[in-house]
């Protein structure tokens, strides 16, 4: 993996194998995200001792971090398979159709960006999440008819991104909504901590805050820096990470204390050089990085935001004093407000 995707948020392919393993199997493993975990606790507690199938899920909030992983908890914790699908993936109706009447009574569904689904796929979904039953057309023209067929009581868990681009009708058919923040320092110490002692990584308490403050907030990028911080120090040194080891080896990846990368600095770079500190639309500013606007809205922007150095207002994106600050650079007199 390259500098450029080692602080990504997206999962790429090399993190599949190593996440398998990483990842919790029940509520009490599961770190952070208290209150998520607390309501969940009380509704999978309530739908077992009433022998009920789970009101549908929906999980909302930036990638990586750990929709997926309470899904499946979920799952465990109801002690059903999930069966697992994505949005994209589902082109016809028929694809989902097959997978909901092959579902057996409180199993679980889960289906990654849910906001990809195409309209066709949606009306297939409302009367299976709120009557379990399948509205399916036979034959054509004048002859048409509608026959429904009937299905297990079932739990749908949906994750995206983007929950402002789910439909309303769509979204209504979630009993239970949750969104996930990012994780505090403390919590992604535990977490670096955890991951360390599953795969056998000698790391001191230093070290693992060092990782952990750098990580964007996210477990995803933290067990990924954990992976490459590993890699430095059987390379470079005796294999045990100490705070020195990963120091070294997070400035090789030139990934700084605030937990940017070169693509964060280019973009905070471009909006105070090229636009005045802002306020700049997306457009304008994914043309001028040289970069995709899903990428800068998905990757980019949510942890920039939450760390106060980006703004985004009615008329564009706007850097904050604190970005001014980094770069040691005077306020942003355009912007008084911010100062």
């Amino acid at each position: 993996m390259t500098t450029e995707h080692v602080l990504s948020t997206v999962r790429v392919e090399e993190d599949a194998q190593y996440e398998a393993g990483l990842r919790p199997r029940a509520l009490d493993d599961y770190i952070g995200q208290d209150r998520v975990r607390e309501n969940l606790t009380v509704a999978i507690t309530a739908t077992r001792k009433r022998d009920e199938a789970l009101d549908h899920v929906l999980l909302y909030g930036p990638p990586g971090l750990g929709k997926t992983t309470l899904a499946h908890v979920i799952g465990n914790e109801l002690g059903v398979p999930v069966r697992s699908t994505a949005g994209p993936v589902l082109e016809k109706p028929g694809d989902l159709a097959a997978i909901l009447t092959n579902l057996q009574v409180r199993e679980v569904l889960f289906i990654d960006e849910i906001h990809r689904m195409s309209p066709a796929i949606e009306e297939i979904l409302y009367p299976a999440m709120e009557d379990y039953e399948l509205d399916i057309m036979i034959g054509q023209g004048p002859s048409a008819r509608s026959v429904k067929v009937p299905l297990q009581h079932f739990t749908l868990i949906g994750a995206t991104t983007r929950a402002g681009l789910l439909t309303s009708p769509l979204r209504a058919r979630f009993g239970i909504v949750h969104r996930l923040d990012f994780y505090t320092e403390r919590d992604l110490v535990e977490i670096v901590t955890r991951s360390a002692r599953i795969l056998g990584v000698p790391i001191d308490a230093a070290a693992t805050g060092e990782v952990a403050r750098r990580s964007r907030g996210t477990p995803r990028v933290a067990n990924r820096l954990l992976r490459r911080v590993r890699d430095y120090a059987e390379v470079r040194a005796d294999g045990a990470i100490t705070v020195e080891v990963a120091g070294r080896a997070l400035e090789l990846l030139e990934v700084d204390e605030q937990g940017f990368d070169e693509a964060d600095r280019r973009l905070l770079h471009a909006i105070i050089d090229k636009f005045g500190g802002g306020p700049v639309g997306l457009n304008s500013l994914a043309a001028a990085i040289s970069e995709e606007k899903d990428a800068i809205e998905d990757i980019y922007e949510p942890y920039l935001i939450q760390a106060g150095f980006l703004d985004r207002t009615p008329r564009g994106r706007v850097a904050t004093a604190r970005a001014y600050d980094y770069f040691g650079l005077p306020g942003p007199e355009r912007h008084p407000r911010l100062l």
